[in-house]
């Protein structure tokens, strides 16, 4: 587990884990005050490279809280404790029609400077809202997709924004996300689709009624032969 007090923070350090050793991203865990804890299971050696990577990312970040490696977890730790399971909304056969795409993270202080800088990027590129996030002591983060060029472009122009109307905290921009930082970060309900399955109509085949037909018996039927002598 990685520990820092920033949601863009946190996201960078768990993109950083899942690039740096074979781990699987549990999700995160968030206690208020802005503290989020990134939560990754994996073989004991590539779990601590994987600690050691985001920590030194979040240290980078000036937002490291702490770290830990558990190499055994006790059966009732897992069972009580968020990491078994993922702790985000799993899309369960459901899919973004955001996936693929950069991921762009902006963090202020205050909700009006969050919805501000929202706004103000939406307008300056061609990217799309995917959801927010608030991890409280104020901080919201929403959250952009698009290509690594606009998300760079809109990210800026947010940044100015919510410097203007409120606090600017803290952002990334992630151009290359993973599957397993896809699936826990939030998404709101508007960009997920569920397949829907084509209702083909089965039409019943009638099998049409069929008339009987005796044939003669070959064996005793009498073959008349007519020579060509014969008129």
């Amino acid at each position: 587990m990685v520990s820092t007090i920033s949601f863009p923070a946190i996201v960078g350090t768990a993109d950083m884990m899942l690039k740096s050793a074979t781990v699987r991203l549990v999700g995160y865990e968030k206690v208020g005050n802005g503290f989020c804890t990134a939560i990754v299971r994996g073989q004991i050696t590539d779990v601590r490279m994987a600690v050691e990577a985001g920590a030194e990312t979040a240290r980078e970040f000036g937002q490291l809280v702490s770290t830990i490696v558990i190499p055994r977890p006790y059966p009732n730790l897992e069972a009580i404790l968020p990491i078994s399971n993922r702790l985000s909304q799993l899309t369960d056969g459901r899919y973004s029609r955001l996936s693929n795409q950069a991921i762009g993270l902006l963090e202020t202080r205050g909700f009006p400077a969050m919805v501000g800088a929202a706004d103000l990027m939406l307008k300056s590129a061609d990217v799309h809202l995917a959801g927010y996030e608030t991890i409280g002591a104020g901080l919201c983060t929403a959250i952009i997709r698009g290509n690594v060029a606009d998300v760079a472009i809109a990210i800026e122009a947010g940044m100015y924004e919510a410097e203007r109307i409120g606090e600017f905290h803290t952002l990334m921009i992630i151009p290359r996300p993973l599957d397993d930082l896809e699936e826990t970060l939030p998404t709101s309900e508007y960009w997920i689709e569920t397949p829907v399955p084509v209702n083909i109509p089965m039409i019943a085949l009638q099998e049409q009624e069929r008339e009987l037909v005796q044939l003669p018996n070959l064996e005793i039927a009498e073959v008349e032969t007519i020579s060509i002598g014969d008129r």
